[in-house]
C-alpha cells in the first residue's frame, strides 16, 4: 500500500464502491475533431475590436439566438444556433501538435509514462475517450460500440497520432476504424475533391490530389485490407477449433466480441450497403456535400442510427485545420463551406430522426490559433495564426445540451480564458456523464486491477 500512488488510490477507493446510478441524457456521442487547430478568433470567439494584426478578416453576424455571434462563413450554423452551446474558454499546457492532439482524444492534460511525442501509440499511452466509451457503455447490438472514421491520424511523416487508442486498457480495446478515406499525399489537405488545397501555398505537391473516398474498409486494426477478409475469416474459422483448447480469458472474450463485431459489419450486404455513402441519393448528397467531410458526416448519422454509442469523426487528414498562412482563404474557401454544409445536414437529420435528443454532439480540436498574426513568406502567400493551446472554442449540441447558450469567455484578443475556464479532463467527464456512466466507474486491467475514468468534473453550465 505505501507504493501506490494518488491515481492507483482514488482507482481502489472507486473498485470498492458500488456504481452509483448516473442518469443519461444521451445514449450516443459524436466526437468530430478538426485536426490541426481551429482558430477561435475566426469562427466562434471573434474579436471585432481587436487593433490591426490581432483582428481577422472575418466580421461577426447574428445568430438566431440573441446575444450569440458567429463567424459571417458560418452562416448554416448560424441558423441552428438555439441547439448549439459554444465553449469559449478551453485550455490546456500545450502548443505541439502531437500532444495536444494527445491531450484532446484521451482527455488527460497530462503525459503518460513512457510518452515520447515521436508518433508511436505505446501500450502505456492514456486510452482515448473513444475506448473508455466503449468499453464503460453496453453495447445496444452486436455492431462495435466505439467507430473511429474516415481514417486515423497518421502524420507527413509516416508516424501515427496516438491518443486514439485503447493504451493501458489494451489493444483489444481500440476503438473500431473505418479506412474510407485512403492514405495519399499529405500535402494535399482539405474535404477532397471539391475543397482540396496544398499545404504550403508556394510549395505545392507536383502530382494532383489522388484520394478518392471509398466504401469503407472495415478493419480489426490498422492494416487489414479488404483483400485479406476472406483469408482472414478462414484463418478465424480454423482458430476456433484451436482456441476452444484454451482456457478462456478476458483478453480472449475481448477478442471474440470485436471479431464477432467486424463480421457482423462485413458480412450483412444491407450494412456494407449502409456505408457506401458516396452513392447516397442526390438529395441527401447535395445536403451533405459530395465530398469527404460530408460522405464522413453521412456515415456518422447511418451509425448512430444504427445504434453505435461512440463515433469519432476526423473531418480532414492530420493538420488540415493548420493555418499558419493564407488563413483566411484557406478558412473562407476551403474548409469553412464544407464545415458548415456537413454538419448542419447532420444536425438537421439528427432532428429529424429525434435522435438529437440522445446524440452528444462534440466538435474540437487539439488547439486554438495564436491571438497574433503573423505570415511565413517561404510557404505562404498571406498571413496565418500560430499554435496555441492556452483557449479554444468547442462547440456543443444535443444530448442534454442546452442550447442557445454561450459558457466561459475569453480575454479581449482571444488569448486566455476570461471565464469560466475548462480542461480536457471536463470535456471528457461531460461525455461520459451525459452517456450515463457513474462517477464511481472504472476499467480493469489484464491483471483485473481498476482504473479510474473520471479526472474532471461535467461542465454544469453546458446542461
Amino acid at each position: 500500500m505505501l507504493g501506490l500512488g494518488m491515481n492507483q488510490l482514488r482507482s481502489l477507493q472507486a473498485a470498492d464502491n458500488p456504481d452509483q446510478p448516473t442518469p443519461a441524457t444521451a445514449k450516443s456521442c459524436v466526437y468530430v475533431f478538426l485536426s490541426g487547430g481551429l482558430a477561435q478568433q475566426d469562427s466562434l470567439d471573434l474579436k471585432p475590436l481587436a487593433p490591426d494584426g490581432i483582428r481577422g478578416e472575418f466580421s461577426p453576424i447574428d445568430t438566431r439566438t440573441p446575444g450569440i455571434q458567429v463567424c459571417e462563413h458560418l452562416p448554416l450554423l448560424a441558423e441552428r444556433s438555439n441547439d448549439l452551446a459554444i465553449l469559449r474558454s478551453l485550455t490546456h499546457p500545450t502548443n505541439d501538435h502531437t500532444l495536444g492532439h494527445y491531450f484532446m482524444l484521451t482527455g488527460r492534460s497530462t503525459k503518460s509514462i513512457g510518452f515520447m511525442g515521436d508518433r508511436k501509440p505505446r501500450p502505456s499511452d492514456w486510452p482515448s475517450i473513444a475506448s473508455t466509451v466503449g468499453d464503460a457503455v453496453k453495447p445496444r447490438n452486436n455492431l462495435p460500440p466505439s467507430i473511429v472514421l474516415p481514417e486515423r491520424l497518421v502524420h507527413w511523416s509516416g508516424g501515427v497520432i496516438p491518443g486514439a487508442f485503447g493504451g493501458l486498457m489494451g489493444q483489444q480495446r481500440d476503438p473500431f476504424f473505418i479506412e474510407a478515406s485512403p492514405y495519399g499525399d499529405p500535402m494535399w489537405r482539405g474535404a477532397y475533391p471539391e475543397y482540396t488545397f496544398p499545404n504550403q501555398s508556394k510549395k505545392p505537391p507536383q502530382q494532383p490530389d489522388a484520394r478518392k473516398y471509398q466504401a469503407p474498409q472495415l478493419t480489426l486494426n490498422p492494416g487489414l485490407t479488404r483483400g485479406r477478409l476472406d483469408a482472414r475469416m478462414s484463418l478465424l474459422q480454423d482458430l476456433d477449433s484451436q482456441r476452444r483448447a484454451l482456457e478462456e480469458s478476458a483478453a480472449v472474450r475481448k477478442y471474440d466480441q470485436h471479431s464477432e463485431s467486424v463480421i457482423s459489419l462485413l458480412s450483412d450486404a444491407k450494412v456494407r450497403n449502409a456505408f457506401d455513402v458516396t452513392n447516397a441519393d442526390d438529395d441527401i448528397a447535395r445536403r451533405y456535400g459530395r465530398n469527404s467531410f460530408g460522405w464522413s458526416m453521412l456515415m456518422a448519422f447511418r451509425l448512430v442510427a444504427a445504434g453505435v454509442n461512440m463515433v469519432q469523426v476526423n473531418l480532414g487528414n492530420n493538420e488540415t485545420w493548420d493555418t499558419h498562412g493564407d488563413a483566411f482563404y484557406r478558412l473562407k474557401e476551403r474548409l469553412f463551406p464544407p464545415t458548415d454544409r456537413a454538419l448542419t445536414a447532420f444536425l438537421d437529420d439528427l432532428k429529424a430522426t429525434g435522435l438529437l435528443d440522445s446524440t452528444l454532439v462534440v466538435v474540437a480540436s487539439e488547439f486554438g490559433r495564436t491571438p497574433k498574426l503573423s505570415t511565413l513568406s517561404d510557404s505562404f502567400h498571406a498571413a496565418g495564426r500560430d499554435h496555441w493551446g492556452a483557449v479554444q472554442s468547442v462547440l456543443f449540441a444535443g444530448g442534454g445540451i442546452r442550447g442557445g447558450n454561450v459558457v466561459g469567455s475569453s480575454d479581449k484578443i482571444g488569448g486566455y480564458p476570461a471565464s469560466c475556464p475548462q480542461s480536457p479532463e471536463n470535456m471528457a467527464a461531460t461525455i461520459y456523464s451525459a452517456l450515463g456512466i457513474p462517477r464511481t466507474a472504472h476499467w480493469l486491467d489484464e491483471l483485473d486491477r481498476p482504473h479510474q475514468i473520471y479526472f474532471g468534473d461535467p461542465i454544469s453550465e453546458l446542461m
